[in-house]
């Protein structure tokens, strides 16, 4: 809102046709600051560095110490101004009202307004875009961003009465404390100005019912992540009996063997741990085992197979689960994908896969999985031990179909969420061309 604010201002001084100058007419030569290195313990001043540059302040309990013999060139006064000069946040700045015994790092360039012009109007343009836009074309083509005060001193901006210097720097210090929380009002600004209070208002008005429809989508889009989760509990936790896996399917670990780099003579996909994502198996980057016939039979992956990692490190990876539909001809699984082929007699694949994927499934399969080592793993044995619920063909499918349809709709939501994010973020940058062109 700042920026936004200030920006506003400024172009309307160049609108009035206020006089445009370098910034070597209206701030005294600049100064580069002392080199030394930092310390946590008080062995001398304070040593403001870029880094403490945070937000137009300054957290001096993190500003550390340096050795600096004769500090009287480099210690801080009031109204310097303190420009970054180089790195990823080149043109950052910072007012200094009240200083401590502290220095100012080599990386930071200081200046003083001149007899007649105000620190803080000095420090209201450095927030603006009209600033922001020659320190962009300043620093382009460097292989490391910088600006330097020579080229700092030509820069450009309006110059207009003291009495109106100290308007705008007031006008924008109220507008910083009201983006902080402050309940202070906005002071009234003086001709040519004096619209450009009502604009203002209105912008932090609209910005306002912008945060306001963003806080409630990131509520919607959390509530959608639940809701599923939520719904399958209940739909589960309603069946008390139990079967474990290897009553229900057969279990056989992957095969273990040296991948080639493509496909040979006997060439077979296998699927890897990174293949199987949390409900869905992905087929890109192909990885081919050299298998013999026998081996591909054996461990060959059927449409309705449940895949679920036993592990290789990773604590996130443990225990996920996806359903393999038959993405992949002629696949096979490494010995870190568990496969489960479950007797659809009896289970339906994609009610164990849901179980399995669901809150109380995750819980089920954590309860099976051990530390070894200082890594969390599963294994062929403790994945069998996995406790199911198996109610009737009919009510599983019933609940495969009741999630899928939940899931469906949190799909959309999140769409429309996705969708209306992007129209939130565009909506900024209109109201700012509008208020910029006079249309607010």
């Amino acid at each position: 809102m700042i920026r936004a604010a200030a920006t506003l201002l400024f172009k309307s001084l160049e609108q009035t046709g206020a006089q445009q100058v370098p910034l070597s007419e209206l701030a005294e030569k600049p100064q580069y600051g002392f080199t030394a290195s930092a310390f946590s313990e008080e062995v001398g001043p304070k040593l403001v560095r870029i880094t403490d540059l945070q937000g137009g302040r300054i957290d001096w309990e993190m500003v550390p110490y340096c050795q600096c013999p004769e500090p009287e060139n480099y210690l801080l006064k009031p109204n310097d101004l303190l420009f970054a000069r180089t790195g990823a946040t080149t043109g950052k700045t910072y007012l200094v009202a009240e200083p401590r015994s502290a220095v100012f790092a080599s990386y930071l360039i200081r200046t003083q307004p001149k007899n007649g012009i105000k620190a803080g109007y000095l420090y209201s343009f450095f927030q603006s875009e009209n600033y922001w836009s020659q320190i962009i074309e300043e620093k382009e083509g460097s292989a490391q961003p910088n600006v330097n005060g020579q080229k700092l001193m030509t820069l450009t901006l309006p110059v207009c009465s003291p009495e109106l210097q100290e308007s705008i720097s007031d006008f924008l210090e109220a507008v910083r404390g009201r983006q902080d929380g402050s309940k202070v009002s906005l002071p009234e600004l003086p001709p040519p100005l004096t619209d450009q209070r009502r604009i203002v208002a209105r912008i932090e008005e609209l910005i306002e019912k912008i945060n306001e429809a963003r806080t409630l989508r990131r509520q919607a889009a959390g509530e959608g992540e639940v809701l599923p989760g939520a719904q399958a509990k209940k739909l589960f936790d309603q069946f008390s009996e139990r079967h474990s896996v290897e009553a229900i399917a057969d279990v056989r670990g992957g095969i273990q063997k040296s991948p080639t780099r493509a496909p040979g003579e006997n060439p077979a996909r296998y699927l890897t741990v990174a293949h199987v994502q949390r409900n869905r198996v992905l087929t890109i980057d192909p990885r081919y085992f050299e298998v013999t016939p026998e081996e591909l039979d054996r461990w060959r992956l059927l449409p309705g197979d449940v895949l679920i990692i036993e592990g290789n490190g990773s604590a996130e990876q443990i225990g996920r689960t996806a359903l393999f539909r038959g993405e992949i001809e002629n696949c096979v699984h490494q010995n870190h994908v568990i496969r489960m082929r479950p007797d659809q007699q009896r289970v339906v694949p994609d009610f164990l896969n849901c179980f399995l994927n669901s809150p109380a499934g995750q819980d089920a399969v954590q309860a099976q999985s051990r530390t070894t080592s200082g890594l969390r793993t599963l294994s062929v044995g403790r994945i069998k031990r996995i406790l199911v619920p198996v109610p009737s063909v009919s009510e599983q499918r019933y609940i495969v179909a009741e999630l899928d349809a939940l899931q469906a709709q949190v799909d959309a939501l999140k769409k429309l969420q996705a969708e209306t994010a992007a129209e939130l973020d565009a909506l900024l940058p209109s109201i700012l061309d509008k208020a910029f062109k006079g249309e607010l």
